[in-house]
């Protein structure tokens, strides 16, 4: 377009020189000053020429500027080095009301609300992983005549780093660390008294090394370990001398006075699996499934310890979500009562399946 623009205008500009070139030399031998002034009208068409092509030339040199920074700017992105991080940061709010106004039906004014929050830090190269994440979750209850309750509880960090030889392989030579507890007192209501958990009672840290196998589509990892230690920890003394999550309890005398604590830590080695597993099953909805295994070698070898979690989010929009889930717990070193005779003594303790299932809606953030 701009080769056509130029040509038209240097093809008008030449019709009318040749036209002034021609009416010079009809009245070049009876008017003088003609001469001369026509020449001075092709100086000035020549000049406008000039202009002209000028004023083409400026638009064009600003283009082939632009396009120039264009590619600079893109040859800068390809030399920045990629960075190995990602991140995932996801904040919850789930809210639950039941309000009643003269209901003949009766019931009880309820409130209930659960924050948790889950933030994701991975690293991975050609050969290598490290995945680290962290989890907390905190729920209360309020009802009409009784007093607040609590009712979800959870801090739980996972880093797990590992190394492959080949870089087509999902198989990574790994060591894991997990580690659980809960924020604040729990309670067998309605005694609110006598806690029956605190802060870092329990308290779990797994600790080992293994094999672990690594799917990025679908959201698959699978961690085999032959050596892991897992340590429980009752930091509360009064629990400790209990012996409360499998702890060695206090001797007393007699008199019921005490001779030995409580100890605070108990240490088993084993073998631990655990698997994780996502996937979305429609456009707004997702399904995750996660599940720990372990069994000790020493102590009731085969009986298996087991933290299985399944949730299923449904998304309505950005922020607003529903899920429903469920979590499964068995830990043999965790006894319940089962009867007491009327003398108040304890017949049998044995260790029980737990299980909670959640069903909430609530706002979703993720950063």
């Amino acid at each position: 377009m701009k080769q056509f623009v130029v040509l038209f205008s240097l093809f008008c500009c030449y019709l009318s020189y040749s036209q002034v070139d021609t009416l010079t030399i009809i009245k070049q031998d009876t008017l003088v000053h003609t001469k001369d002034t026509l020449i001075i009208k092709k100086y000035y068409f020549a000049s406008q020429i000039d202009s002209l092509i000028k004023k083409i030339e400026k638009p064009v040199a600003k283009i082939d500027s632009a396009a120039k920074k264009q590619d600079s700017a893109v040859a800068n992105i390809d030399t920045v080095p990629k960075s190995n991080w990602t991140k995932e940061n996801k904040l919850g709010l789930n809210l639950t009301e039941v309000a009643f106004v003269n209901w003949n039906a009766g019931g009880n004014n309820s409130f209930s609300a659960i924050t948790n929050g889950q933030f994701t830090r991975i690293y991975k190269t050609a050969k290598t992983s490290w995945n680290n994440e962290l989890r907390l979750r905190f729920g209360l209850n309020a009802q009409e005549g009784r007093e607040l309750r609590k009712s979800d509880d959870k801090i739980e960090f996972n880093s797990t780093a590992g190394f492959k030889r080949k870089e087509k392989s999902s198989w990574y030579h790994s060591a894991k660390l997990n580690f659980r507890t809960q924020f604040s007192n729990g309670y067998k209501y309605p005694d609110t008294d006598t806690p029956i958990s605190r802060f870092m009672a329990p308290g779990y840290l797994f600790l080992g090394v293994g094999a672990e196998y690594i799917k990025d589509k679908p959201d698959f990892n699978l961690y085999l370990s032959p050596l892991t230690q897992k340590s429980t920890f009752v930091l509360d003394q009064d629990l400790a001398d209990k012996g409360a999550f499998g702890v060695q309890k206090a001797e007393y005398d007699a008199d019921g006075n005490v001779i030995r604590h409580g100890k605070n830590i108990y240490t088993e080695v084993g073998i631990l699996v655990t698997n994780s597993f996502k996937k979305n099953i429609s456009k707004n909805m997702e399904f995750s499934n996660r599940v720990n295994l372990y069994t000790d070698y020493l102590n009731s070898f085969g009986n298996i310890d087991m933290d299985w979690e399944m949730l299923l989010d449904l998304t309505v929009n950005q922020y607003v979500k529903a899920n429903i889930g469920t979590h499964i717990l068995y830990d043999n070193d965790v006894k319940f009562k089962e009867f007491e005779n009327p003398e108040g003594e304890t017949q049998k303790y044995g260790a029980r399946v737990q299980f909670k299932q959640l069903l909430g809606v609530g706002i979703s953030y993720s950063f």
